[in-house]
């Protein structure tokens, strides 16, 4: 008897484990969300239906704003923890400014995203955007890469409807969470006429940047997102959304860039320059790269070692600052065969030399007009 009351006991447990793991399935497949993936894996966007004029399509990356830890703390926590559909439930009112359709692209710590990832995203914003129904696009992403993504769809997307980015800086989990209020604000953006044809757009506690502008500028502040010397272009209150600034660089519609045929970009290596940095690093980088970015001191510059392996390299080299804030001029630069990066950053000097190589423009004279048109 008692023997055939534990095989009861294993039967009852095997089915109830069978009818979860049926049910997160089914659940899965009811929120239309993608397979989590990693950095080695392809990503598989799955596309909702939207048959309802006025929507936002919040396409979900992971990051802090997906992230749980331990209740009321801010460090230690997992981000891409929680989904996109978990995240939508702690924002009251967020279906009253727009029709929600959500996408699980990935749910990663945003150091983890890769120019696969970037690729995919801005083919299905792409593809998305032809719908007449859909009136902008939310992107939810880590903090600490976000400025990155914002440049590259910025100079990719083909579509003038809003693009926005946001995050958090707090786990969902710790008190005062800032992720809830942020991705309301960028709903409120992207569901605005005002915020059409002005590029690919961050929203961050109250304010609005351009995707050029841009940066992080702090590690653990709430304030972590600015825009430098340039500032915000606009502010939201409540659920109005004010702008003050148009950007002028191209963007979107207006550039030479088109990923519709490619899956990942050209490999550029970023080389930070310090007292005592080894050359050497540069004819490694090189020798595995398609293109360079070195972050110099002051207005990019470095050492005379540096200057004499610089002057030896065949590859296209940008150069930026490790400084924040600044311009770095043609006639400034330390080398003959080197282009200024103008004041983007490294990262985003990177992501424009990128570009470039994939539309085979490796030439000294075309790469400075690319990097002083955006």
């Amino acid at each position: 008897m008692n023997s055939i009351k534990k095989l009861y006991a294993i039967f009852i447990l095997f089915l109830m484990m069978s009818i979860a793991t049926i049910g997160c399935s089914s659940i899965k497949n009811e929120n239309s969300s993608a397979t989590e993936i990693t950095h080695e894996q392809k990503v598989s966007i799955v596309t909702p239906e939207v048959n309802e004029k006025g929507t936002v399509v919040i396409l979900a990356t992971g990051g802090t704003i997906a992230g749980a830890g331990e209740e009321g703390k801010e460090t230690g926590y997992n981000p891409g923890s929680l989904s996109i559909e978990q995240i939508i439930k702690t924002v009251p009112g967020i279906d009253r400014i727009a029709n929600i359709k959500v996408i699980q692209v990935c749910n990663i710590n945003s150091d983890d995203i890769t120019s696969s990832i970037w690729v995919e995203l801005a083919k299905k914003i792409n593809e998305l955007s032809k719908n007449e129904n859909i009136s902008g696009f939310v992107i939810t992403h880590g903090t600490d890469t976000m400025e990155e993504t914002a440049y590259f769809l910025n100079m990719v997307v083909k579509t003038n409807k809003p693009v926005v980015l946001t995050g958090a800086m707090r786990p969902a989990t710790a008190i005062s969470a800032d992720g809830p209020g942020n991705l309301y604000q960028a709903v409120c953006v992207a569901s605005s006429t005002k915020s059409v044809n002005k590029g690919v757009l961050v929203v961050f506690s109250n304010y609005i940047y351009s995707a050029r502008s841009v940066k992080k500028s702090n590690t653990n502040n709430v304030m972590a997102i600015s825009a430098g010397e340039t500032g915000s272009i606009g502010v939201i209150r409540n659920d109005e959304v004010v702008y003050y600034e148009q950007p002028i660089k191209k963007h979107t519609l207006e550039t030479e860039f088109d990923v519709e045929n490619v899956s990942t970009l050209p490999n550029v290596q970023i080389i930070y320059f310090a007292v005592d940095s080894d050359s050497n690093l540069l004819r490694y980088a090189a020798a595995h790269s398609d293109g360079l970015v070195i972050a110099g001191a002051g207005a990019g510059e470095f050492s005379k070692s540096f200057i004499e392996t610089i002057n030896e390299l065949k590859i296209p080299i940008v150069i930026s600052s490790r400084i924040n804030e600044g311009i770095i001029t043609q006639d400034s630069v330390l080398c003959e065969n080197t282009v200024a990066a103008n004041n983007l950053s490294p990262q985003k000097a990177a992501i424009l030399l990128r570009l470039s190589i994939m539309n085979k423009t490796t030439s000294k004279d075309e790469l400075i007009r690319i990097f002083s048109t955006y």
